[in-house]
């Protein structure tokens, strides 16, 4: 697992920054829905918000959003599966092998 946190300051700034970057290496992501988690998928797809998400789909998605107050950050983006050098780069900080 990587772990990249976004700790940008000002209003939803760090989760626009990662909302960026998620796009910018091919990844969607769902709506926030308060506090909890926001779930992200390789590729092209639309995602539900958190709450409407089965255990099932939960284990099924490639990463998520994390944030105890996504308005003022900060961020943390979690993948299942390592960053590539390339995205490690385009991170603002990066944690390998972090454990969830």
């Amino acid at each position: 697992m990587s772990e990249i946190t976004f700790d940008q300051t000002g209003d939803f700034v760090a989760v626009n920054a990662a909302r960026a970057w998620l796009e910018k290496h091919g990844y969607s992501y769902g709506p926030m829905c308060m506090d909890m988690p926001i779930g992200i998928l390789k590729g092209s797809w639309a995602i539900a918000k958190w709450r409407n998400l089965t255990a099932k789909e939960r284990k099924q998605l490639d990463g998520q959003l994390i944030s105890k107050d996504f308005r003022e950050g900060p961020v943390i983006l979690q993948l299942k599966d390592p960053a590539t050098d390339e995205e490690i780069k385009a991170g603002n900080r990066i944690k390998q092998g972090a454990k969830s």
